[in-house]
């Protein structure tokens, strides 16, 4: 059985685990190497620069001010003591939320902790049935609990009126929680600037038509299913080969970027070679040999993108639908448009980077089934998880410590 000191140990690992945690993160944040990762909305908004840019090699990717070090847990209370309102426009709606998830549970926790030592602790303390009990181990911790309370004894009530009260109360804080979040959210989104996104609504598993095209076949559908609401819509196109060129003709000009850079900071002309990442090769000039490489490309880029759309097999039964109104777009996403379900399946947009286009063209069966598999799997590391918690938890004790780490037996033993 658990006693008050093997308590202390857990919580002792904890705390530390915890506050180590949060030292390497705070020591991370503040290296200039990672100034992108933890300030991307500072960067969207201009306001600041990469501090990459400037600076010996050594501070270009660790910082050397040591006067950062003393100070790097100084943004935790000015987090706190920020408004919401302020708080939204310098981190985001997610990061509120986030916040508010802690809040959320000191409102539920801590007057259900206070309830429960003013009324269920003595209750339980003074029960007497574990002191009473034969050939069963206990600690002072077990008095506390609902075991000490005889079988039959009105004491019983109060847990179960207290079971009650907890409920109701978590229920109410939540109810008041998801009220604020859904206001919070809704004047956001109201101050916001209109995305294309917001009025337009991802359709896929569009079925085939022997006498339309999938373009006809989609605008047909949605001016006879929503015609005071349907604006336009876009179909989507196999084009994973037009993608990687694209991909490949940004890296060249990344790469012919940094040569011009180069340049102009040395004013002598770069020189690359011609093989696998450079690394062999004929030896030419970078800037004459990348901005033909981007020439090259944008031709075989332009002969792709006629293929693809000149070529009917090229498009997939998918297709982004725009509406008029957001409230349109909202009946669309939030409704079933078949009697079967497994077709004309509709989903809210999400934004171009959000999306895996490879995956647009899945069937409905093999995509159900590509669920199950993840949900299996998910099951499978959730449940043999378990196993290393075990092996944690029996270092809770002293004694389980001492049991799998015998050399520690002298310093537990002082």
């Amino acid at each position: 059985m658990a006693n008050l000191k093997d308590i202390g140990v857990s919580a002792a690992i904890n705390l530390l685990s915890a506050f180590a945690f949060l030292v390497v993160f705070a020591i991370l944040r503040i290296q200039p190497v990672n100034d992108r990762v933890y300030f991307p909305k500072w960067y969207r908004k201009g306001v600041r620069s990469s501090p990459t840019h400037s600076g010996t090699f050594a501070n270009k990717f660790v910082n050397l001010d040591l006067r950062t070090y003393l100070r790097f847990l100084n943004w935790m209370p000015d987090a706190l003591k920020m408004p919401e309102s302020e708080l939204v426009d310098h981190a985001g709606l997610d990061s509120v939320a986030y916040l508010r998830i802690y809040l959320l549970g000191l409102k539920i926790f801590v007057p259900l902790a206070i309830l429960a030592f003013v009324v269920l602790v003595p209750i339980n303390w003074t029960g007497k049935t574990l002191e009473h009990a034969t050939n069963v181990s206990f600690s002072d911790i077990d008095k506390l609990s609902i075991s000490n309370i005889p079988a039959g004894s009105k004491r019983l009530y109060a847990h179960t009126i207290m079971s009650y009260v907890f409920t109701l109360w978590a229920f109410y804080v939540l109810r008041n929680e998801y009220k604020m979040i859904a206001d919070m959210r809704l004047r956001f989104l109201a101050s916001q600037n209109r995305r294309p996104d917001q009025f337009t609504v991802l359709v896929r598993n569009i079925p085939p038509d022997p006498d339309e095209s999938v373009s006809e076949h989609v605008q047909h559908f949605f001016c006879v299913n929503h015609p005071d609401h349907y604006l336009t819509h876009q179909v989507v196109y196999n084009a994973n080969k037009l993608a990687q060129l694209v991909e490949n003709k940004k890296s060249l000009r990344n790469w012919l970027t940094y040569y011009k850079n180069t340049y102009e900071r040395t004013s002598k002309k770069p020189t690359t070679k011609t093989g696998f990442w450079g690394l062999w090769g004929t030896r030419v000039d970078a800037i004459d040999y990348y901005t033909a490489e981007i020439n090259k490309l944008t031709e075989e880029e332009n002969a792709e993108r006629e293929k693809v759309i000149s070529d009917a097999n090229s498009i997939i039964p998918a297709a982004f639908v725009s509406f008029k109104s957001r409230w349109g777009a909202a009946v669309c996403a939030q409704t079933q448009q078949s009697r079967n379900p497994t077709i004309w399946l509709t989903n809210w947009a999400p934004e171009p980077r959000d999306i895996f286009w490879d995956n647009l063209s899945i069937p409905y069966v093999e995509l159900t089934i590509r669920r199950l598999l993840m949900a299996v799997s998910l099951f499978a590391l959730i449940f043999f998880f378990m196993i290393p918690i075990a092996f944690v938890q029996s270092l809770a004790n002293i004694e389980g410590i001492q049991k799998v780490l015998p050399f520690l037996k002298p310093l537990i033993d002082l």
